[in-house]
């Protein structure tokens, strides 16, 4: 017991602390006891409870790092083009089998263009005789689609039976007689002393003329195999005799004191001198470099006709010593000849690796970091666009609805005004027209914002004058009415803040639509141009249908970008809604 008494005053003394202790935390004064959360705080707990506004925020800070941060840390950049070695088809000659008659005029003798047309004229109407000006001319076949074309010389005229001279000139010693011998012969022509005259009917007179070489005109062309044979092989007397020995099937002809074989292979003639040297190439396929520059060897053109004229799609050529093959693409009657040369080529649509990670594009450029450079661009557009929309918005809507009478009417006329303007024409015409005027890339941005801003402000303007006036006849607006607080400092100190939660919601929601419109934009070829690249610009390449098919890295990534973008920005908007309106419970 007495233990007990000793112990009861020290038992007391810790109930009576540990009561005093319960009554301090009971305190409703205490800070630690009331706490108070911020406006801020508030709507921040209330977005975080929102899942998807999490994911949205986690999508575009994503977006964010990746189009600003990532060019940075890029390799590359936007404009690098990368090159590689390689080999390409390259049209080299061209090639045709000839349809239309060329001339070889005879040395001091003059056959125009006049005269080829008139000649031309009289073939096409089977007319063995023509005139041009007052000149006539005669022609005879030597072979197919080979014709010889003379001069003719009126020296007599026979008239009624007699012959008479013409021109004044005297008839030479047995012309009458050779003249009267060939008609009763039924001969068109006869010799005299080493003159060829022909006889020609004109209406009721028999006209007697001697005859010249004028020129030949044939379908196949000659190639000579050096300089010093082109003088011999482009001379009429050349082309002439090879002409008659090859149409008369012979196996040789000769040329002065010089005596050439010929030696024919399926539709391509081979002509050599007396050494057996080769000298001309004789065929009706013309073979022509497409660089002027470039100069064909006979060798060559032989080689090409020969695989023309066997039908081949291939064939094999020595050029200093090394084996070189060309390619032939017929087209309708024309044969491209292609050569595969080593050359620098720009790496157009290669696959992913590990260099480039989501390949190259049309241009040779990295894909990834066209998308980091163009996010950079489509990101820019979206926010400043929202922001031009937004401060005319709330300028033209809180005057609007802060004043109230003629001046809400006024304004809201001009929002309607504004909002008969069709969106989608206008843009279009204003790319078209900027494409026309070849607009600067980077200038051609700022004014495609510009453009975009101006046209969409109409939708924030409204809901700002709708919430102005409900706001305005509230308690606190009244108060600061009857404090004499000067107009403006009430309009942008307590209206304007009390709007800006709304504001904020519905410019969130905006730039998802915008980021779609640049892209709709670009894939039209209106928006952002070359060089600089936006996400719109980049899937432009789908267009091709084949390109769509093939090479999914062009345009799968900037459309899921774009997809991404907007959900996101779709999630947040939604979230900031929910938490700035305290009825919505999620």
């Amino acid at each position: 017991m007495s233990y007990t008494k000793e112990l009861k005053p020290d038992l007391e003394e810790e109930v009576t602390r540990e009561s005093e202790a319960v009554a301090e935390e009971m305190q409703i004064d205490d800070i630690r006891r009331v706490k108070v959360i911020s406006p801020g705080m508030l709507v921040f707990k209330r977005f975080i409870r929102n899942r998807l506004a999490v994911i949205g925020f986690c999508i575009l800070a994503f977006m964010f790092i990746f189009s600003f941060i990532g060019p940075l840390l890029s390799p590359y950049t936007q404009t690098q083009v990368f090159k590689g070695v390689g080999t390409m088809s390259k049209d080299f000659a061209g090639a045709i089998y000839n349809k239309e008659l060329r001339y070889t005029v005879r040395e001091g003798k003059t056959f125009n263009a006049g005269d080829r047309a008139q000649f031309l004229w009289a073939l096409g109407k089977k007319e063995e005789t023509f005139k041009s000006g007052d000149k006539e001319f005669f022609y005879v076949s030597e072979g197919p689609d080979t014709y010889r074309i003379l001069q003719l010389d009126p020296v007599a005229e026979e008239l009624l039976g007699r012959v008479n001279p013409m021109n004044g000139a005297r008839l030479p010693a047995g012309l009458e007689d050779a003249y009267r011998a060939a008609v009763e012969a039924k001969q068109n022509s006869f010799e005299l002393n080493g003159v060829t005259y022909r006889i020609t009917k004109e209406r009721k007179a028999s006209r007697i003329s001697t005859e010249h070489d004028v020129a030949l005109a044939m379908l196949n062309v000659y190639d000579a195999y050096n300089l010093d044979a082109s003088k011999v092989v482009d001379s009429y007397d050349f082309k002439l005799a090879s002409v008659r020995a090859i149409n008369e099937g012979k196996s040789s002809f000769t040329l002065g004191d010089q005596t050439f074989s010929i030696r024919s292979d399926d539709g391509s003639t081979t002509i050599l001198d007396d050494s057996g040297a080769e000298f001309a190439e004789v065929s009706n396929i013309i073979v022509n470099p497409l660089d002027q520059s470039l100069f064909l060897t006979v060798d060559f053109k032989a080689a090409a006709r020969e695989a023309i004229i066997n039908k081949q799609t291939k064939f094999e050529f020595v050029e200093n010593g090394e084996t070189v093959e060309y390619d032939i693409v017929r087209v309708v009657d024309t044969y491209n000849i292609k050569r595969e040369t080593t050359t620098e080529l720009i790496r157009i649509y290669e696959e992913p690796s590990r260099e480039h990670w989501l390949g190259l594009d049309n241009n040779g450029m990295d894909n990834l970091t066209r998308l980091m450079y163009g996010g950079r661009v489509s990101l820019m557009v979206g926010f400043v666009v929202i922001f031009i929309e937004v401060f005319i918005g709330v300028l033209v809507g809180g005057v609007s609805g802060f004043f109230g009478g003629w001046v809400d009417t006024a304004l809201m006329r001009f929002v309607d005004l504004f909002n008969s303007i069709p969106f989608w024409p206008v843009v279009l015409i204003f790319g078209s027209v900027m494409d026309a005027l070849e607009v600067p890339p980077m200038v051609r941005i700022f004014l495609l914002m510009a453009v975009l801003g101006f046209l969409g402000w109409t939708g924030v303007a409204r809901i700002v004058r709708g919430q102005i006036l409900s706001l305005r006849e509230q308690d606190f607006m009244v108060a600061t009415e009857a404090t004499g607080i000067r107009t403006s400092r009430r309009i942008f100190k307590h209206l304007v803040p009390n709007v800006m939660p709304l504001l904020i919601v519905q410019a969130t929601a905006g730039l998802g639509a915008i980021i779609i419109t640049e892209a709709t934009l670009g894939f039209l070829g209106l928006g952002i141009k070359y060089p600089l690249a936006s996400w719109g610009s980049i899937i432009n390449v789908a267009s091709d249908a084949y390109v769509m098919t093939n090479f999914w890295f062009m345009w799968i990534p900037a459309g899921m970008l774009i997809l991404l973008t907007v959900l996101g920005f779709n999630f947040v908007g939604d979230g900031l809604r929910d938490a700035y309106d305290p009825r919505m419970q999620r």
